[in-house]
């Protein structure tokens, strides 16, 4: 008899969205089992008839993780609605999904895949995974706009102050920040609090992955190196949860 798990963890191991995402699927009556509406916390065993508005779903044979070279003006969203969506301009041939976001008009390096898991463990901003980016404005950088960005700044909009950081001067207007945290817009806030507009924004690094000679608008699957590292480095960082009186130990090298 197969394992019994919970539902939402069935649709995100399926690489359908994650965890969160698959409870308010079920909430909203998205989500049917044998032909019923499927309530929050049920079990299933991966035999019956899922099907989320109508389309079945099953587990994934392979685990597939992608490095992607998004354009500005691409949406990270899988929202079928948004014709700008980075699923259907990636065009992958089985269902992948974007680990977290670079909005709209940034470009530049983000993951997809069909590992619910995986996009769980990269979006939980407590494990203090880097993202470095390269960042163009509008006027020239000073000494002062360094050191407030690397201290932290507050963003009323969000209510909340900014993790340190680290910053560096790379031109007259142009600099390079490392973030372990993913707020909404998080370097555009932070630029405009301190009198700066972004006008160029590129994600060049998340963890140890770099986005390096891949050209924009293309992708390419992790090397079996490269998987290995970056599921390492996150069933080190929810080991490190565990130990502090978190959940379960994410399995590496899925």
């Amino acid at each position: 008899m197969s394992e019994m798990v919970r539902l939402n963890k069935f649709l995100s191991q399926a690489g359908v969205c994650s965890r969160r995402r698959a409870d308010e699927l079920i909430e909203e009556g998205h989500v049917t089992i044998d032909g019923r509406t499927a309530a929050t916390g049920e079990k299933v065993s991966g035999s019956e008839d899922i099907r989320v508005d109508g389309v079945a779903v099953s587990k994934e044979e392979e685990t597939v993780v992608l490095m992607v070279n998004k354009p500005r003006g691409i949406v990270c969203t899988a929202e079928k609605r948004e014709k700008n969506n980075i699923v259907d301009f990636v065009g992958y041939p089985s269902r992948v999904y974007p680990v977290g976001r670079l909005d709209k008009e940034s470009r530049g390096l983000i993951l997809m895949t069909n590992d619910g898991e995986l996009v769980n463990a990269l979006l939980r901003a407590r494990y203090h995974h880097e993202k470095q980016y390269m960042v163009t404005v509008d006027h020239e950088i000073t000494e002062d706009f360094i050191k407030k960005m690397e201290q932290g700044i507050f963003l009323e909009e969000l209510g909340v102050k900014t993790r340190r950081c680290r910053v560096w001067k790379n031109a007259k207007n142009r600099f390079s920040i490392i973030l372990t945290q993913g707020l909404n817009r998080q370097i555009r806030r932070m630029c405009q609090a301190c009198g700066y507009r972004v006008r160029d924004l590129v994600r060049v690094r998340i963890q140890d992955l770099k986005l390096e000679d891949l050209k924009e608008g293309e992708y390419r699957l992790l090397t079996e190196a490269e998987r290995k590292k970056l599921y390492d480095s996150v069933a080190k960082g929810m080991e490190q949860e565990r130990v502090a009186g978190g959940g379960k130990c994410y399995e590496a090298g899925k």
